[in-house]
């Protein structure tokens, strides 16, 4: 027995010490108590999520949902002829969101592990309907530098150039200009961002449809958009409902959304919607036969369980428009706040003020402060929280900046929690400490 065991208590059925695997698959069986303590003791070591302000993911459901998560979780969601009330809640929730994004008629769309697998299926839609126009050569695909990775990780499975465009020059993502000067016969489509992950701002989506429709007016190539509403998806219907950036746009093709975000779900779900069945090609569509019946599929898949789904629907039930509406106010109503905070702080320059998403982003304010947002984030650690740190997008790539997004359970209570523990970093960075709040005299004997 090595040094990687464990004394195991006897009331969990046995008696001594249990070696804990981490390469090889042990030899013998051992008790479900104990299995799940070496597991569970783990994970202690993870961060907590309710206090990672890095992530979109969503950290809180409630009791209700989790339960209904827990009896769905044997279901496989694919096989639609064995679940087919399964399937049904996820075609109710594609009608939802196509009467909320504003399809024209009956929007075709699906479910999916994540919105990153959406965005892998709308763009291989988007190549397809290139194709079929006859169009030959190496594709290319127009977006700003500041998309999320899953664009470039299509582009490199698909083999589609990459048309990633600076930002920069007085704005932090994709402009109509940039776009429709890098479009060309070989460009498949633009993809504009309603939610940059970089500083939670919108993209022009209007601006750049308009942009599209003027280059195919004066002889141009006819260009379609897609939306990558990851996050906005489920912000902006709600809170920005005179925004026209969705189906409404006769050039938006299709839409991804991330559930897991701010629809409300734990992870993995998406959704990728089309904006009618001539913007999905139909040979992408599969009918399969599987366990005993005829299935249409569109996806990279063929396991998935069901819980996600329900969890989607019940969500949907339970808030409507106006709990979505409360939920997103909510928590752009305590980033506004933040920001106000963070900026009467006078060590920091905002970037955004969760505006659009609930989401701030800050830099440093004095180049020679000696101190950075790497040292920041590596001192909010020490305070539980996970501010994450990085540089903009190229263009800004000098820029360095933190980033906070809020989410469903951050409370005003956390933010000014947040802001406390930010001004004790500032104080102590800055040498400052007998200013930083609760700073303590140290006792002497």
């Amino acid at each position: 027995m090595d040094d990687d065991a464990i004394w195991v208590r006897p009331q969990l059925g046995l008696d001594g010490r249990v070696e804990i695997p981490r390469g090889r698959l042990p030899e013998h069986s051992i008790d479900a108590h104990a299995a799940r303590q070496l597991v569970h003791d783990e994970l202690m070591l993870d961060g907590r999520s309710r206090l990672n302000l890095a992530t979109f993911v969503t950290t809180w459901m409630e009791p209700e949902a989790r339960e209904l998560m827990a009896e769905c979780q044997d279901r496989n969601l694919v096989d639609k002829d064995e679940y087919p009330q399964t399937a049904e809640l996820e075609r109710r929730c594609v009608a939802m969101l196509g009467d909320l994004w504003g399809a024209p008629g009956t929007a075709v769309g699906t479910s999916t592990t994540g919105s990153s697998e959406a965005c892998m299926l709308a763009g291989i839609a988007l190549q397809r309907r290139w194709r079929a126009r006859g169009a030959t050569g190496r594709p290319n695909l127009v977006m700003g530098a500041n998309v999320q990775v899953c664009w470039e990780k299509f582009c490199r499975y698909w083999d589609v150039e990459p048309r990633l465009l600076r930002v920069g020059d007085g704005t932090t993502h994709l402009t109509a200009e940039r776009a429709v000067a890098a479009c060309d016969a070989q460009t498949i489509g633009v993809v504009a961002i309603l939610g940059s992950t970089f500083d939670g701002t919108y993209e022009p989506v209007a601006g750049i449809a308009a942009a599209l429709d003027a280059l195919r007016d004066r002889g141009g190539p006819d260009v379609p958009m897609h939306v990558d509403a990851a996050s906005g998806g489920f912000i902006a219907p709600f809170l920005d409902p005179d925004l026209v950036w969705d189906f409404r746009l006769a050039r938006v093709q299709s839409i991804n959304a991330s559930g897991h975000k701010y629809g409300l779900v734990y992870p993995g779900i998406g959704w990728g919607l089309w904006r009618d069945e001539a913007a999905l090609p139909r040979e992408l569509v599969f009918d399969v036969d599987y366990l005993g019946g005829s299935m249409p599929t569109y996806g990279l898949s063929f396991s998935r369980p069901g819980a996600q789904v329900a969890a989607q629907y019940y969500t949907f039930v339970r808030l409507g428009r106006e709990g979505y509406r409360a939920v997103g106010q909510d928590c752009r109503d305590v980033a506004r706040w933040l920001a106000r905070e963070i900026g009467s702080i006078g060590a920091f320059s905002l970037l955004s003020r969760g505006e659009e998403l609930p989401v701030l982003a800050f830099s440093v304010a004095a180049p020679d402060a000696g101190w950075t947002v790497y040292d920041v984030s590596e001192r909010l650690r020490a305070h539980g929280w996970i501010v994450p740190a990085y540089p903009m997008p190229q263009g800004l790539e000098d820029l360095h900046v933190l980033r906070i997004v809020v989410r469903n359970g951050f409370s005003r209570d956390m933010a000014g929690l947040l802001v406390r523990d930010l001004q004790s970093v500032v104080a102590r960075l800055t040498g400052d400490e007998a200013r930083a709040p609760g700073a303590r005299i140290g006792f002497h004997h």
